[in-house]
């Protein structure tokens, strides 16, 4: 995966990759995007689940080092658009369209 840089992107490659529709080439990645997003968020809620404490009250609740650290490298990783796109442009995504009528 590159730098969270983006780059200009080809829109004309781009959308050669779904037929030469540039629209329906970045639905194609922002559903992908969407999933991306959905993943992480779980990946997320399952690993700060384990700092969750058993009580409600916040004054008790204390900063904890390795909870942070998970929630920065989150932080830093790429965003969920950017992944998309990347992975669209290097044609792993898999997609079809509904109104094509083939698979």
């Amino acid at each position: 995966m590159s730098d969270n840089n983006f780059l200009p992107l080809d829109v004309q490659k781009i959308a050669n990759l779904s037929g030469g529709n540039v629209y329906k080439s970045i639905t194609i990645a922002s559903k992908r995007a969407n999933q991306i997003t959905i993943e992480m968020k779980e990946e997320l809620t399952h690993k700060l689940a384990e700092f969750a404490p058993a009580y409600d009250n916040l004054e008790e609740v204390m900063e904890n080092k390795e909870q942070i650290e998970i929630s920065r490298f989150y932080e830093r990783k790429p965003k969920s658009t950017q992944v998309a796109i990347e992975e669209f442009l290097d044609e792993m995504v898999y997609w079809r369209d509904p109104n094509d009528g083939t698979l």
